[in-house]
């Protein structure tokens, strides 16, 4: 990760690629029109990449989480996902998601819980049995295949669930607050086993965190929100993915100044001063 400041950078381009996700003045009223929970939200994540959204609680990224994976709807803007609406998106499985609490099933074994939407979906046995060997090898679970969620740490259940989102093979993988209930170690374990499984599989990542550290350490780019009304105040480019070590990254003088400038950057918002900045943002390589 190097840092270098500019006024303006453009997003990442991927040849030909259509975006993972793409908003455009996207707003949310709740409560007949009492709560305004986002206004004028305007982002493009490319193919591939990796986004976190970062602000302070009630901000809205959960909100606008939830309306890219069409589980609520927008009161304005639009929500183009992989070149769909986002109904059609969910329809076609071109995501994965996954929250705070893995929400494993119990009484299903590992390998049975991260079969479950193939399962759901009509694939045959020996087709889901092939998927879910190859996705607890990726996550580093296939001893585990036989154990039930209650035998398994919190860190093995999130990502069993990181697994069971993967199934269909989603181009994009959306994430709130996955490992928020993590102790620190573990937490940091599985950002680097987050981005060894994003890397492998090639799926674009938007993902919900209240951690400047970890939204730099895991992102290509930060998106930086204001208090509710929730707007997109400041996009931060960190340099991508270019690391030797997670050790050597959280350690080095970069990181820390990735870091210092998400918080300065969240302290402006948090005051509401001056204008929202275009997603292009600052770049910080």
């Amino acid at each position: 990760m190097t840092v270098e400041t500019s006024a303006a950078a453009p997003e990442p381009a991927v040849a030909a690629a259509i975006p993972a996700v793409e908003l455009r003045g996207v707003g949310k009223i709740f409560a007949a029109g009492a709560v305004t929970a986002l206004e004028d939200v305007s982002l493009r994540v490319a193919a591939g990449e990796f986004v976190s959204l970062i602000g302070p609680s009630g901000c809205g990224k959960s909100t606008l989480l939830r309306i890219v994976a069409d589980l609520e709807q927008p009161s304005s803007g639009t929500v183009v996902v992989h070149g769909k609406t986002a109904r059609q998106a969910r329809l076609d499985q071109e995501y994965g998601i996954a929250f705070q609490q893995a929400g494993l099933l119990d009484w299903r074994t590992v390998q049975e819980n991260v079969e479950l939407p193939l399962q759901l979906h009509g694939v045959r046995r020996a087709e889901r049995r092939s998927r879910s060997a190859e996705l607890l090898e990726i996550t580093g679970l296939t001893e585990f295949a036989r154990r039930f969620p209650a035998e398994l740490s919190g860190g093995m259940q999130q990502r069993v669930a990181i697994a069971r989102a993967l199934a269909r093979k989603p181009p994009l993988l959306l994430m709130d607050e996955p490992f928020g209930a993590l102790d620190e170690m573990t937490r940091e374990r599985m950002q680097g086993e987050l981005l060894r499984i994003a890397e492998e599989t090639g799926a674009a990542v938007v993902f919900v965190t209240h951690s400047i550290p970890e939204a730099v350490f895991l992102s290509d780019r930060v998106v930086v929100m204001t208090p509710r009304p929730g707007r997109i105040t400041e996009v931060l480019a960190t340099g991508g993915r270019d690391r030797h070590s997670d050790d050597e990254v959280r350690s080095s003088e970069e990181f820390f100044t990735a870091v210092a400038a998400v918080r300065a950057a969240l302290h402006e918002g948090h005051g509401g001063a001056g204008t929202p900045k275009s997603a292009a943002g600052r770049d910080m390589r």
